[in-house]
């Protein structure tokens, strides 16, 4: 496991206090650990629902790529 420093502002590191002593997790790594996962979930679920966004608007071939290469 790598341990990183990164500086945060006053406003965010009581966030992160806040988050402890509200029990969210036991300490502050465990708060930014938290968080970043949620974040790589949220960029997961937004790059699929753009790609649905982008099938629904016809700019995605899919199928069989010999096929499509007749179409086209």
């Amino acid at each position: 496991m790598t341990t990183l420093s990164v500086p945060l502002p006053a406003h965010l590191e009581e966030i992160v206090n806040s988050f402890v002593k509200s029990g969210f997790a036991s300490n502050k790594a465990e708060v930014m650990r938290k968080a970043l996962t949620r974040l790589a979930e949220e960029e997961a679920i937004k790059d699929v629902l753009e790609a649905q966004q982008e099938v629904r608007e016809g700019k995605i071939f899919y199928g069989d790529l010999d096929e499509l290469a007749k179409t086209i």
